[in-house]
């Protein structure tokens, strides 16, 4: 059987295979791109691009609603199947172009880069050998380099049937046809917390969560989930702290879940759906890995060292790899495995300079360390927070729930830590001091920055005048309800 040679060969056209490829292509190398479903992968459906946009537009539906801004908006229609049309066209938008771009990258450029988009799902055979299947066809590729990049799936619980109607992962809700009047999430990190934002912002669904730890976000400091739990309970949302599940099925066509207490009490309680989320396992398995020598972590994560794995020509990136489970980092990994793979020596990916987006009410956005990372790493440094009502730009918005909290190193250069913020325009405000970050900047970096006005950024640099001792704003006048220092 002939078999066509490739340079490289890509399983897997989520975020991080996708940009494995375009860098591949670049460097005028020869690119086989498999994939089994749907290019994008959950970077766009049933995950990032799609989640966002519903998460949006909740929020708009919400604006319209309020009526202490000097207007009132009287019958806003709402309809379940109206948002997911057009939380589709934003998907198939965003498909369309990629899947452009592919074809026009077929044929070779100048420089003798391509990318073919081999459809089916691929495993090792060999170690530069590549089998594809698809529709009980088989193609068999040859690749001097492999990148695994074939992402992650909904973590499913033990004892739980997930049907797919009633009881659900994310990889489901997309496919309902209405708001349902009730549900409980199984889980309280980001993704559950953004899914119940979601729903309570469009005030049809009931919603609990249920959570086994005493706050919810418990990978974030206390002051800055309790801004996210309080949030919470304004919308109407229930949450089940430190209880045990201790039973969930359906009965007449209902979710029924059993909760205790601590103290081992439980309750049953009924409601018409169920959305688990409880994490994300790596789609790592049956890919023949093993077989040459890739090593696993005890999750099915493949050990990786900057995206290296231990068979000297196969990379992974993204989801596949134990470290920070995001559609960024996802494309940063893949970029950089090719870079590695052919020569570039890429400088190494610094993952403590990596900002997130957490897309709930209000929207929450990290860099760096927070205070509990700090302290368990035994990493001194010294905090300040200012209070968004302090924020002129969030005064403007009348949106001043919230706060900045900015960390660095106690002596001088006072070198830059990390950063939360939590409200409207996080995300962007944050992404500056990633830069930052990675490259060694200072608290006098930040003071020194002239900022627009009114923007929200000037509330990172009113924390970095704090902890120099120069603040416009005083906290033996305004008091420490709404700016503080602190060290640990």
């Amino acid at each position: 059987m002939s078999r066509t040679r490739y340079d490289l060969c890509i399983l897997g056209a989520g975020p991080a295979g996708y940009a494995a490829a375009m860098r591949a292509h670049d460097l005028g190398k020869r690119v086989a791109l498999v994939e089994r479903d749907q290019v994008g992968g959950a970077g766009l459906r049933n995950g990032a691009l799609s989640s966002k946009t519903m998460w949006h537009l909740a929020n708009d539906y919400a604006s319209a609603r309020r009526t202490d801004r000097g207007y009132k908006a009287r019958d806003v229609e709402l309809s379940y199947d109206a948002v997911m049309a057009t939380v589709r066209r934003a998907v198939e938008e965003r498909r369309q172009l990629l899947e452009r771009q592919l074809d026009a990258l077929q044929s070779p450029n100048v420089g003798g880069g391509s990318i073919t988009t081999v459809r089916g799902a691929g495993r090792l055979v060999g170690a530069h050998t590549i089998e594809v299947t698809r529709a009980g066809e088989v193609t068999q590729l040859e690749a001097d380099n492999v990148v695994v990049a074939t992402g992650s799936r909904p973590r499913l619980p033990d004892g739980i049937e997930v049907d797919g109607r009633v009881v659900v992962t994310s990889d489901h809700i997309e496919d309902w046809k209405d708001f349902p009047r009730s549900m409980v999430v199984v889980g309280a990190g980001v993704v559950g917390c953004e899914y119940a934002t979601v729903f309570a912002r469009y005030e049809r669904t009931k919603i609990s969560m249920i959570d086994q730890q005493p706050r919810i976000l418990p990978f974030e400091d206390a002051d800055v989930a309790g801004v996210v739990s309080a949030s919470f309970e304004r919308l109407g949302v229930r949450i089940h702290r430190e209880a045990k599940l201790a039973r969930l099925r359906v009965v007449d066509g209902e979710v029924e879940y059993v909760i205790c207490d601590p103290s081992g009490e439980c309750q049953p309680i009924r409601v018409e759906r169920a959305l688990i989320s409880i994490g994300r396992v790596p789609n790592t398995r049956e890919l023949g890995l093993e077989a040459l020598g890739v090593q696993f972590d005890k999750r099915g994560g493949i050990v990786v060292d900057q995206t290296r794995t231990t068979v000297p020509h196969i990379y992974a990136a993204g989801d596949t790899s134990p470290d920070v489970a995001l559609a960024n980092v996802a494309e940063l990994e893949g970029r950089h495995a090719v870079e590695l793979m052919f020569g570039l020596d890429p400088s190494p990916i610094r993952y403590e300079a990596i900002s997130t987006i957490m897309f709930l009410a209000p929207e929450l956005a990290a860099v760096g360390l927070n205070e509990q990372q700090a302290k368990k790493q035994g990493i001194r440094y010294r905090v300040a927070v200012v209070d968004n009502r302090l924020v002129a730009r969030n005064v403007a918005m009348r949106s001043t729930a919230g706060l900045i909290k900015l960390l660095a190193t106690p002596e001088p250069p006072h070198r830059l830590l990390g950063l939360r913020v939590v409200g409207p325009q996080a995300s962007s405000t944050a992404q500056g001091i990633a830069f930052l970050i990675d490259q060694g900047a200072t608290l006098v970096d930040i003071d020194r920055c002239l900022h627009p006005h009114p923007a929200v950024p000037e509330g990172v640099q009113e924390c970095a005048r704090l902890l120099l001792g120069r603040s416009v704003l005083k906290p033996e006048v305004l008091g420490k309800e709404l700016l503080w220092t602190g060290e640990g």
